[in-house]
């Protein structure tokens, strides 16, 4: 399959591509929640040093969450979005 028909069938309008971002990311923060936590307790009370005191916890959130919001991931939720689409269809 060459790329032009690759990026015809994983093609979703602006909106439901806005919408499964804003999915990946609420699924990401629940996944990564213990993270979450730890950096906004590493966090609390403090101003300019949490950059520095918190860069730890910091990394942790971020790697997790990377985990979650990234690109092949994304397309992947586009994938299967476009498969429950075409399902609708021939139902």
């Amino acid at each position: 399959m060459g790329f032009a028909e690759q990026a015809r069938e994983n093609h979703v309008k602006k909106k439901v591509e806005e919408a499964l971002r804003s999915k990946m990311k609420k699924n990401a923060l629940k996944m990564c929640n213990v993270q979450s936590k730890l950096y906004a307790e590493c966090a609390a009370g403090r101003t300019i040093s949490v950059v520095w005191h918190c860069r730890k916890q910091a990394k942790e959130l971020n790697s997790c969450l990377h985990q979650y919001t990234n690109d092949l991931v994304l397309e992947e939720m586009k994938m299967n979005y476009m498969q429950e689409e075409d399902n609708k269809v021939r139902s």
